[in-house]
């Protein structure tokens, strides 16, 4: 990504919204690992950690009260909200798979298949721009763009779709009812977040979500 198309995505990402504590990760160069901004309480296996600390997979994040923290594996990217915890797994710099515990975490991701788990949800993407909540009896999930296939833990329910801008939110239900996957509204996560996320790896969300007439 040129210099600048980078200000004018980040100018956008800042003129339609962005959490005050990620907008120091607007001024750093793209393509550095690890914690790229945070507030608050966040802890890389156990230990607290600082801007520039490195996350790997096999790592285990964790998002303590009315914190927030954005950081980039790889050429993947993460935000994670407040009360949340999230396991990493894969090899090197590689993310293959992310279980989240608990909590909210939007990600984006580069080329490659990967999977999104939760206590009620399993979920396999492919160059995508996802959010998710995770509480125990059910998973929110809303594809902001990108293909995935969504399946219920318990139960048959499966779903397969692509969406281009947050087009098909969903909860999905761990307590084996029939209609484990039903639609949802978009909620807790803005354009501007994933904006900057793709940013933080050199990339701009598809023309398709940036020329979208509907903004979150």
């Amino acid at each position: 990504m040129s210099a600048g198309r980078r200000r004018a995505l980040l100018a956008l990402a800042a003129g339609i919204g962005l959490h005050p504590a990620l907008r120091v990760a607007l001024a750093q160069s793209t393509g550095k690992q690890g914690v790229r901004s945070m507030k608050g309480d966040v802890r890389v296996n156990g230990k607290p950690t600082v801007v520039g600390g490195l996350v790997r997979p096999g790592d285990t994040i964790e998002i303590g009260k009315d914190a927030v923290a954005a950081f980039v594996v790889g050429q993947d990217a993460f935000l994670m909200r407040s009360n949340s915890r999230a396991e990493l797994t894969g090899s090197g710099a590689l993310v293959a798979a992310v279980q989240l515990v608990t909590g909210g975490l939007l990600s984006v991701f580069g080329g490659g298949e990967h999977r999104l788990t939760t206590a009620t949800a399993t979920v396999g993407i492919r160059g995508t721009g996802a959010y998710m909540e995770a509480e125990p009896w059910r998973t929110y999930f809303c594809l902001c763009y990108g293909s995935a296939e969504v399946a219920a833990k318990q139960g048959a329910a499966r779903e397969s779709y692509s969406t281009q801008h947050h087009d098909a939110p969903r909860y999905i239900y761990g307590d084996g009812r029939k209609q484990a996957i039903v639609p949802a509204s978009v909620s807790n996560h803005t354009d501007a977040e994933l904006i900057l996320l793709e940013s933080l790896v050199g990339r701009a969300p598809p023309q398709s979500f940036m020329d979208s007439p509907f903004k979150y």
